[in-house]
């Protein structure tokens, strides 16, 4: 349901520095909308952060719609909330949802119950979560521009909003004296949340202009990946200095890092079937070819064993690489393989994900020593693509951001 919403949020950070001079050309789309004073207004608004086929192409119900109509207002669309209403309504009508894959149940000897948690900020794109030592859940609110907290036990939830508007924040990480640090994927920057003052704090990234994933070494170094400037980085929050190393292969989109056992830096490069380290100290880039062309590695996830675990969003595969010895394996993931694997982590030995294009959206359990599968369709919201999840604190479950539903949710293991 999502899919087409995902393609134009990720080049919202190019598009916002080239859309009007792509307003002058004519969009090959235009002829599939209806007539009527609705399309005028799709265009002026619409067109100046991506193209018609964003929309054309959209695969929403009602409530989709409403939740991506509130996300590019809160990227700036320039309409009144009457022509928002008024257009909304337009693509309910005109452009209902297309059948996707449906679940698959696979029975297996675990239950999972999932809590879920309305956000505040109408349409805020919840993306990447964040389970703190305490047992709060962080979530990057993407679209809302803002980072949110939430508190399980009370359901209270605080939101602080960027400190430069519509910034994107996207990845989530905390350093060792629980402050929280994001993504400024739209504006090229990343921040820090001081989390007792609420203070927030900006790094420019130079020529990383869309910082994507960051994550923390055991030096206190930050790193981070810059999926469209084709680049890895690493900040010193010390000193606010930054240093780049763009990846070998061209356009490759550096995604999602892990850390080994040896605290090697991994990442996987989305539009290529890549994975590739980099080395601390001269940002030297070694790939690593996986055995499929057609596999794209989105988000990876990393065991005890320094197996790393690939969610193919491309091919429907769940992937392994062992970084030891370079053997790699995969599995068909039970929706099939238009399932759009995406977000991934590894939880005592089992590796969980979600199949972000499956209805409803449901979590994935895969045992490695057994080999064995088993779905769950628990989400009570449907789901709306998990990005990207992680165990919580005390390991008993996972933390997830529900981007296309606008909710945080846990999943308690049972």
């Amino acid at each position: 349901m999502q899919k087409t919403l995902l393609a134009a949020v990720s080049v919202l950070s190019l598009a916002l520095a080239v859309g009007a001079s792509a307003q002058n050309k004519p969009d090959p789309n235009l002829d599939k909308f209806p007539a009527g004073p609705e399309k005028q207004l799709l265009v002026d608004a619409c067109t100046q952060c991506h193209t018609l086929a964003r929309v054309a192409f959209g695969n929403y119900n009602s409530d989709g719609w409403h939740n991506a109509m509130n996300m590019m207002m809160n990227a700036g669309a320039p309409l009144s909330p009457q022509q928002a209403d008024q257009l909304t309504n337009y693509l309910i009508k005109n452009f209902p949802e297309k059948p996707i894959p449906p679940f698959k149940q696979v029975d297996g000897p675990v239950k999972v119950s999932i809590k879920e948690w309305v956000l505040p900020t109408a349409g805020s794109r919840p993306h990447d979560p964040l389970a703190a030592p305490d047992g709060s859940l962080w979530y990057t609110g993407h679209m809302g521009s803002l980072i949110g907290r939430l508190d399980p036990k009370t359901g209270k939830i605080t939101e602080y909003k960027t400190k430069t508007p519509v910034s994107g924040p996207h990845g989530l990480t905390m350093d060792k004296d629980g402050n929280v640090w994001y993504t400024g994927n739209f504006k090229g920057h990343i921040g820090k949340l001081d989390v007792k003052t609420g203070q927030m704090t900006e790094y420019r990234t130079g020529a990383a202009r869309d910082p994507h994933t960051p994550l923390f070494d055991k030096n206190g170094i930050l790193w981070f990946t810059a999926q469209n400037s084709n680049m890895v980085g690493r900040l010193d929050p010390k000193t606010g200095a930054v240093k780049l190393a763009v990846s070998p292969t061209e356009n490759s989109a550096p995604y999602a890092m892990v850390f080994d056992s040896k605290g090697k830096l991994w990442f996987s490069e989305w539009q290529a079937p890549k994975l590739a380290t980099v080395d601390a100290e001269t940002m030297e880039i070694k790939e690593y070819l996986l055995p499929n062309a057609g596999t794209r590695p989105r988000r990876i996830a990393i065991d005890q064993n320094d197996v790393i675990w690939i969610s193919d969003y491309s091919r429907g595969y769940l992937g392994m690489y062992d970084t030891k010895t370079g053997a790699t394996k995969e599995w068909p993931s039970p929706g099939g393989p238009r399932s759009q694997p995406y977000g991934i982590t590894v939880l005592n030995g089992i590796v969980w994900y979600n199949e972000g294009s499956i209805k409803p959206n449901g979590l994935v359990r895969f045992d490695p020593k057994t080999e064995k599968f088993q779905t769950f369709p628990v989400l009570p919201s449907g789901g709306g693509t998990i990005r990207n999840m992680m165990p919580t604190a005390d390991g008993k479950g996972l933390v997830l951001a529900e981007s296309g539903v606008n909710r945080v949710g846990i999943a308690t293991i049972q």
